[in-house]
């Protein structure tokens, strides 16, 4: 089962230049083959279909919680996204006024069509996520080989994003998918390396470009966060500390397991679009009546918190 917290893993900055095109080009990072909806769905049936799990539990646990992270980062993309999104087009609830007209000239018309002006699970040119994106042979060998190029073809899309778009949230966005997606690059090498002995690391960095050249990635490093495994389960585990050990191989720092989940931050406030209908809830929703109801649940504070 996965816990969920009602926060963002990052803290994203409010966009200086939004733009829907931007949002295209990240989009690839989310829905793309190499994208985070790849490596949550890979990890998620291999820890699902793993055999022999009892004999072989680090590495059961180490794709279970690199798993559970990638939700995670599905959400940081999207919001990435969504927040490029915002503010791109007219805030008009009149349909006469055309208020979505300047839509047609964005690369993904999707993102007005088919949504909220937010994020879907496509690619950067609008084309579905698919199951056929999914590898879980049940060899072991196999699929840890699988996932360590899965990490890197995911680390070379991020970069070339990152130098399509200037935009601070979105490269932010990006930074911490370079320093968390490396340490994941990093742990595939290291458990096949426990389990053929052969020293898969000294084929990192791939590209052979370090994380360190790029500046948002940098402010995630010296936060430790290239070096921290978390297991996302406040109880379970663990035992991927028997792969994810010793001294990480570009800067010597000390690899940790931390049970639990990284200390996230409240989620970014989403303005509502009403040329888009979203939410669209003007009429018929009664505060007052949500506001009697949580005084009788003892919810006053909760809700208070979100008017």
């Amino acid at each position: 089962m996965i816990l969920r917290l009602d926060e963002l893993a990052l803290d994203l900055p409010a966009p200086k230049n939004p733009s829907a095109n931007d949002a295209a080009a990240v989009q690839e990072l989310l829905g793309g083959k190499y994208g985070e909806m790849s490596t949550l769905m890979n990890y998620t049936f291999q820890s699902f279909n793993f055999r022999g799990r009892d004999r072989l539990r680090p590495f059961y646990s180490l794709t279970a919680a690199i798993a559970a992270e990638e939700y995670s980062h599905i959400e940081a993309v999207s919001y990435a996204i969504n927040l490029l999104l915002t503010g791109v087009s007219r805030r008009n609830p009149d349909p006469a006024a055309a208020p979505l007209a300047g839509a047609a000239d964005a690369r993904n018309t999707y993102h007005f069509i088919a949504s909220g002006q937010s994020s879907l699970p496509i690619d950067s040119m609008g084309r579905p996520w698919t199951g056929d994106n999914v590898f879980s042979s049940g060899n072991l060998r196999l699929d840890l080989l699988h996932n360590f190029f899965l990490e890197c073809g995911a680390r070379a899309n991020k970069m070339r994003v990152y130098e399509m778009v200037t935009d601070p949230c979105a490269r932010t966005m990006v930074g911490y998918l370079l320093v968390r997606g490396g340490l994941h690059v990093y742990a595939y090498a290291m458990a096949l390396e426990k389990l053929t002995g052969v020293d898969v690391k000294k084929l990192m960095p791939i590209p052979t470009l370090s994380n360190a050249k790029f500046p948002e990635a940098r402010a995630f490093m010296k936060h430790g966060l290239h070096r921290e495994l978390y297991t996302f389960s406040p109880n379970a585990y663990m035992e991927a500390g028997l792969i994810w050990n010793g001294t990480h191989p570009e800067d010597g720092s000390e690899l940790v397991v931390i049970p639990g989940a990284k200390k996230g931050v409240p989620y970014p406030v989403l303005e509502e679009e009403p040329q888009l209908n979203a939410p669209g809830e003007d009429d018929g929703f009664d505060p007052e009546m949500f506001g009697d109801m949580a005084k009788k649940l003892g919810l006053e504070k909760e809700l208070r918190n979100y008017h």
